[in-house]
């Protein structure tokens, strides 16, 4: 399915089982791109580390799919929960439109997905994952395979990267956890921002996740 103009728009339950199926192929993506790890390494990715979790899918101008591990209130009036699970995982898919949460009518989403701005309506600080669809963009399970490959690759090189960082810079672990926390919420700029904390010296002119990282493991070796 893809996401349309409104003249064409599918109906909402149609949506919501196009959404639910998306997730799950997301999810079975993430777990068959993580069965090659080592076994202690795969238990530490985010979606491995908690027994349940929350994926909020919110429609505003882009379409966001937000992970999370905290505890969501009980929906009231219409709201929809779609419990569901592959493999491991189990999470409770809930729905949330401008109908539900008038704030998320006023984002602009114009020049980028405002990722900050929809967790903050949302009320959420802490996700293990932020998808984002713009207009057009496919629910099919060819993008959910890509989406959760790209994802469980993404956080095994950081896992790598931050337990890299720790051995490194021993005496500056609560920024390293900080930091780590930026990158599973889909901050660069508190990303950048943490790296620069940790290594006052680092010169480094991106927000790239990666490339942040891989600057600041480079500067800390002296290379």
């Amino acid at each position: 399915m893809r996401i349309d103009s409104e003249s064409s728009a599918p109906a909402p339950e149609d949506m919501r089982a196009a959404m639910a199926a998306y997730v799950k192929a997301t999810h079975q993506a993430y777990l068959e791109a993580s069965e090659s790890l080592a076994p202690a390494d795969r238990s530490r990715l985010p979606l491995y580390s908690t027994t349940e979790f929350t994926v909020a899918a919110v429609g505003a101008q882009n379409l966001h799919i937000i992970g999370t591990t905290e505890n969501l209130p009980a929906p009231r009036g219409h709201e929809v929960v779609v419990n569901d699970s592959v493999g491991e995982l189990q999470w409770k898919l809930r729905f949330f439109d401008p109908t539900v949460i008038p704030e998320l009518g006023l984002t602009q989403q114009l020049d980028s997905p405002e990722t900050a701005r929809i967790q903050d309506a949302l009320g959420i600080r802490s996700t293990v994952y932020h998808l984002s669809i713009p207009p057009g963009g496919g629910l099919s399970e060819h993008h959910a395979h890509h989406a959760g490959t790209g994802l469980a690759h993404s956080h095994a090189a950081a896992i790598r990267d931050f337990d890299t960082i720790l051995a490194l810079s021993p005496h500056r672990n609560e920024l390293v956890f900080e930091m780590n926390s930026a990158f599973v919420n889909g901050l660069p700029n508190a990303h950048t921002l943490l790296a620069r904390e940790i290594l006052p010296q680092l010169e480094i002119d991106s927000q790239d996740f990666t490339v942040v990282r891989k600057a600041l493991i480079k500067a800390l070796r002296g290379n």
